[in-house]
């Protein structure tokens, strides 16, 4: 309970710190903000090390695309990839729900760093330019779209059927998918206490062409990130 008291107290501080620190970037190039956030993804890493000695370890590496365009499909078990995955892609926009623009100073940093929200299972005039915005990002910058097809934080062994919007979107941008696994939800669960002296697996996997109907890509997307976890639990 101390360690998991610790980690708490001195990770949240540190996130409060930068965000304090990186306040006069939010009137400056986003570059700046880029790189607060990054910090907070090394900084989400020490705090695991240190307090709950945990072992990060980062699999895969030699399947990362590299200069061409792409998007990340994510597991999503635990608030560590929303940080820790800025440290491995380059600066990726985040898809994410309307509610955490909501949320004070967070939320200008997520839409300073240019992330892309969506009022989830609705139709609405607010989610009418969404693709328009995703394929705008794609055609005028490096950056990769990220986005967890769970939908939200799940338990370990939970394996929830993929939200459409993966596949809509492979679809919309016709560009290669890198999926990712990562059983994060071992040491840092959406509730509950975080344990100790264990490993996160941040796999990253063998790319997904765009030569798929939606439907099959949803199909394979899903069977190799589950089967992947399979693995690492």
């Amino acid at each position: 309970m101390i360690r998991n008291f610790l980690f708490s107290i001195f990770f949240f501080s540190g996130i409060i710190l930068i965000s304090i620190i990186f306040l006069p970037a939010l009137i400056l190039p986003q570059k700046f903000t880029l790189f607060g956030g990054k910090l907070m993804g090394y900084w989400a890493a020490v705090c695991l090390k240190i307090f709950l000695s945990t072992k990060i370890i980062v699999k895969g590496k030699e399947n990362l695309i590299k200069n061409e365009k792409f998007f990340i499909a994510s597991s999503h078990q635990s608030m560590f990839e929303t940080f820790f995955l800025q440290t491995i892609f380059n600066s990726p926009v985040f898809i994410l729900k309307k509610e955490l623009l909501m949320i004070p100073i967070f939320g200008w940093y997520l839409k300073k760093i240019g992330s892309i929200s969506i009022k989830r299972n609705k139709v609405s005039k607010e989610n009418i330019n969404f693709f328009e915005d995703i394929s705008k990002i794609i055609a005028n910058t490096k950056r990769p779209i990220i986005i967890f097809p769970q939908g939200t934080r799940v338990l370990p062994h939970e394996q929830p059927p993929f939200k459409k919007g993966a596949s809509r979107i492979y679809e919309e941008l016709k560009i290669k998918c890198q999926p990712v696994a990562i059983n994060s939800g071992y040491v840092w669960p959406k509730k509950g206490k975080k344990d100790i002296n264990k490993t996160i697996t941040i796999s990253i996997l063998e790319p997904i062409k765009p030569d798929y109907s939606k439907e099959e890509f949803l199909g394979i997307l899903e069977k190799t990130i589950y089967s992947e976890l399979k693995l690492l639990n």
